[in-house]
């Protein structure tokens, strides 16, 4: 009605032909420009997996594994090549990792925390609330393994999986395979339920809410933040046998860090964590190799969720106004300095992939400096444009990518329950401390990145070995750390 009033006085043709424009636009509008131009806000897309090792992706050239749309990210956005978890407070890290992303918080301060999450709520601190403050539709599915209720704190709830989908109970499941023995187990046998259980691969359920959330989100007049979390690859690592097939045990090559045992496994209180108990001990190349392969399925499945993911936020119009973040919660051994798991202070153990797509987001840039994954949560406020909480202790990763500044932290810092582990990273030294047993090892990262050299007994390094043990120090008080030394 301005319009008319300003353009006046006009002829019927002229106001026809103009009026004709203005539904025209109208309808491009509605029809061409997504919701997202209309909010002002980026969307944001977290996927999270579970015990993914960084080295895990085709692109990044550690391995020989089939990931074309985690490569696919690689390409289209900044790779964050030495990301780390914390640890965790018992052997399920992924509580411990899960709960420090959702409250910003570091590794002990965030135990103390976690009976008193339902205060948190109630005071909307959560990633999700914070979104949801701002003005964001906000989605979960998959695994929590979070000691907070979904509901209280996300718009829209799919399918919340435990921390992990068995089978917990099937010994088939445990100390296989031995070589030329019948191995128990079926990755692909719907008898042992797990990521089987309901019929439908886990993974693939994830994906499928992904792609209906994406039909509600289309229809609302907010940006959306979703947050995906897959099982995937935690064990029992199933697959559908495709995938297996992909991986035949000739294709699979040994970790150059292979060991049939970890010297200080007792001392690191992890010799029987149920996690080392699912291959035989002394481990066995054949028995690596199996779990190898079962590994590389899962993710290679995990992989074709997310291309599909991927392809629905593409045709719902959103791609170029959405972040993506990838991570996982920590990474895994498999085979690694005689471990299996990841309840170790070991680089293929502490350190996930972390990929970050996104409008102005470099594309095929690396960033080297070290992080935390959990540096994830307050990236996606700053993109937002959410003001990041005093309490939030993790940073900010876009001074990082905008080549502000090249190093997040002074000190990498690991643990592993009050008083089993430790570890320690600064300039490029790495410090495993056992207090249980007295034991301590260092590794020189830039020049042994796979820590094959123990510098512990090296007079050499004595003098880096004392700084070391006083930085640990100053950090561990700085970490509210309850170890006693």
């Amino acid at each position: 009605m301005v319009l008319f009033k300003i353009f006046r006085p006009m002829n019927r043709t002229l106001k026809l032909h103009f009026s004709l424009l203005v539904i025209a636009l109208s309808m491009m509008f509605v029809a061409g420009v997504s919701h997202g131009d209309n909010h002002g806000k980026p969307n944001i897309l977290f996927i999270f997996a579970d015990d993914q090792c960084y080295e895990t992706i085709a692109a990044l050239g550690h391995t020989d594994i089939d990931t074309p749309n985690l490569d696919r990210l690689v390409n289209r956005g900044t790779l964050f090549t030495h990301t780390y978890n914390m640890g965790g407070w018992n052997g399920a890290l992924c509580i411990a990792s899960r709960t420090m992303i959702n409250t910003g918080r570091f590794m002990w301060r965030a135990l103390e925390l976690e009976p008193k999450l339902n205060q948190e709520i109630r005071e909307e601190r959560m990633w999700s609330q914070l979104m949801r403050n701002a003005g964001y539709e906000t989605f979960f599915t998959g695994k929590w393994h979070v000691k907070a209720d979904t509901g209280a704190i996300f718009d829209h709830v799919s399918h919340v999986r435990p921390g992990m989908p068995g089978p917990v109970y099937y010994p088939e499941a445990y100390n296989r395979p031995v070589e030329g023995e019948t191995d128990p187990w079926d990755a692909t046998d719907p008898k042992f339920a797990g990521f089987w259980a309901g019929g439908t691969h886990w993974s693939e359920v994830v994906a499928s809410n992904a792609e209906n959330f994406f039909d509600v989100a289309t229809r609302s007049d907010k940006p959306f933040f979703m947050y995906l979390a897959f099982n995937a690859p935690h064990d029992p690592r199933q697959a559908p046998q495709e995938y297996l097939d992909r991986y035949p045990l000739d294709r699979i090559e040994i970790p150059e860090t292979y060991a049939d045992a970890y010297p200080y496994s007792d001392g690191a209180n992890i010799a029987k964590v149920r996690d080392e108990v699912l291959a035989p001990s002394p481990r066995s190349e054949y028995a690596v190799k199996v779990h190898r392969r079962e590994y590389y399925a899962i993710i290679t499945h995990m992989d074709a969720q997310i291309g599909r993911i991927l392809d629905k936020l593409e045709q719902s119009g959103e791609a170029e106004n959405t972040y993506i973040f990838f991570t996982a919660d920590h990474g895994l051994a498999v085979g690694h300095h005689g471990f299996i798991g990841k309840q170790n202070m070991y680089e293929h153990s502490m350190r996930p992939p972390l990929i970050i797509v996104g409008p102005d987001i470099p594309k095929g840039k690396k960033v080297d400096a070290r992080v935390y994954l959990q540096d994830v949560m307050p990236s996606s406020l700053e993109v937002a444009d959410i003001a990041i909480p005093e309490y939030v202790e993790f940073q900010s990763l876009l001074p990082l990518i905008e080549g502000k500044k090249d190093k997040q932290y002074d000190y990498i810092y690991g643990a592993y329950e009050k008083g089993s582990q430790r570890a320690l990273i600064s300039q490029d030294f790495k410090l495993i401390l056992y207090p249980k047993i007295n034991k301590y090892r260092l590794y020189n990262l830039d020049t042994d990145p796979m820590e094959m050299d123990d510098l512990a007994d090296d007079l050499k390094y004595q003098g880096r070995l004392e700084r070391m043990f006083a930085e640990f120090n100053w950090v561990k008080n700085r970490m509210d750390d309850p170890l006693e030394m």
